[in-house]
């Protein structure tokens, strides 16, 4: 996997070369119009190429690492991992989220999702603020996601209110994470 993503790399980097090398032939020729062309192509190329990289690169994070990132870099990385799975993401603002910061929709289904990247195990607040965030946003399913643990009250009130956890052993199992 790993060769392939630098053989895709290199591809990619060849392709920019050659639209860059294009538009300078076009315009020591005064083809304006083409150079223009090249140039616009070449700048997309490299921002498709870039989120690409961005992508991947949360998706063969150690979580080691994950745990290092911050609480909007957390949740990119699970942006990048639930789109992954095939559900399409939506991240909510930084500010004023309601107690959201992701929304996954798949089959027709709409969830609301608390990401917490914490040090210690994560405790009943981000069981209710994600059930308040599920009542605002008027999703079918609520769901916190940590890299550590949950403390019994979050677990309990989970249950009680069919709000789906997921702990560092399940991103293990769903994101194929290693520690």
């Amino acid at each position: 996997m790993r060769f392939f993503s630098y053989f895709i790399s290199v591809i990619c980097f060849a392709i920019v070369l050659l639209l860059y090398v294009a538009g300078l032939v076009n315009c020591m020729e005064e083809k304006w119009a083409y150079a223009g062309l090249c140039s616009l192509t070449c700048a997309v190329f490299i921002c498709i190429c870039f989120d690409t990289w961005r992508r991947n690169r949360y998706r063969r994070m150690r979580l080691k690492k994950v745990d290092r990132l911050t609480g909007e870099d957390f949740e990119e990385y699970l942006r990048a991992h639930f789109s992954r799975l095939g559900y399409r993401v939506k991240l909510t603002p930084s500010t004023a989220d309601y107690g959201a910061d992701l929304l996954l929709k798949k089959r027709g289904k709409t969830t609301v999702v608390q990401a917490k990247r914490y040090e210690k195990p994560v405790g009943i607040a981000a069981v209710q603020e994600v059930i308040g965030a599920a009542a605002y946003y008027e999703t079918d399913q609520a769901m916190v996601v940590t890299n550590r643990y949950f403390t019994r009250n979050a677990r309990n009130l989970a249950d009680q209110s069919q709000v789906e956890l997921w702990d560092r052993s399940r991103l293990k199992k769903e994101f194929g994470a290693k520690e």
